[in-house]
């Protein structure tokens, strides 16, 4: 039998609420409604559910998907052993026999007919069919299905199916407020106010550029590995640099406008 204390979130995760998305998650998860969570990179989605985990006081297990990420990863598979074979439970199984919430992050980097798997998961029925076990799995009733993607990065080829979409109830975050993100990059990293907005500012500046030579503006999440590595001494201006341009860009003149924005605000 699987331990449940190995999934649980034991410490409080630091998180900053942006409106009354806690109660509604509360909500969805006292009717166990599955919940898709969307937004842009780094603006917290993961740590979110991380830290209704832990204050719903539920075993959490976490599946970073992948395009190579097949069914069986998922549900598990018959090991090859000495005395013959045994079945290993993939993630989501052990998440439905436990009563865990189940995170797949990212899902919409899973291949489609990888992630059928989770339809019968997210309706009525709460069941798992385990095909090569022959056993049709009856989740647990504390069990929640909760997954992630950013809907910037959608394509035709890389898209969740409405059939899927339908299934869940949603959360649409963006980067916080700039007051928040202020208190979060403070929270986070032990940095004062005043350095802290000027971190924002430059986010701020970055963000201005999506789609004017970025793809994707600077994370909150980059923004805390800044305000961490200034803490640890590093200059302001590296650390911006470090954390925040170079691992974005390649692009000579995109880089040399926002390593300009970094020298006119840490000025």
């Amino acid at each position: 039998m699987t331990d449940k204390g190995q999934f649980r979130v034991l410490d409080e995760p630091f998180y900053q609420p942006q409106g009354n998305e806690v109660a509604l998650y509360e909500a969805a998860y006292a009717a166990r409604l599955p919940v898709m969570v969307k937004g842009p990179t780094g603006c917290g989605k993961s740590r979110f559910i991380e830290y209704m985990a832990w204050r719903l006081g539920k075993p959490l297990i976490t599946i970073a998907c992948n395009e190579d990420m097949t069914a069986s990863d998922l549900v598990g598979r018959y090991l090859l052993e000495a005395n013959g074979t045994r079945w290993l439970d993939g993630p989501l199984t052990t998440a439905a026999r436990i009563g865990a919430i189940c995170y797949l992050d990212e899902i919409v980097e899973a291949r489609q007919d990888t992630t059928v798997v989770i339809h019968p998961l997210t309706d009525h029925r709460r069941t798992l069919p385990l095909d090569k076990k022959g056993e049709l799995l009856r989740a647990h009733p504390d069990f929640q299905l909760a997954i992630s993607y950013n809907p910037g990065y959608q394509s035709l080829m890389k898209d969740l199916k409405q059939s899927t979409k339908q299934r869940f109830t949603a959360f649409e975050f963006e980067y916080p407020a700039a007051a928040l993100e202020i208190a979060i990059l403070a929270g986070e990293s032990g940095i004062d106010t005043v350095t802290a907005e000027q971190l924002v500012n430059v986010g701020a500046a970055a963000r201005r550029l999506k789609g004017h030579g970025l793809d994707e503006g600077i994370s909150t999440r980059l923004l805390v590995y800044a305000a961490t590595l200034i803490r640890a001494g590093v200059s302001p201006r590296e650390a911006c640099r470090m954390a925040l341009v170079r691992p974005i860009t390649d692009d000579r003149d995109i880089r040399d406008t926002l390593d300009h924005a970094i020298d006119s605000i840490f000025a």
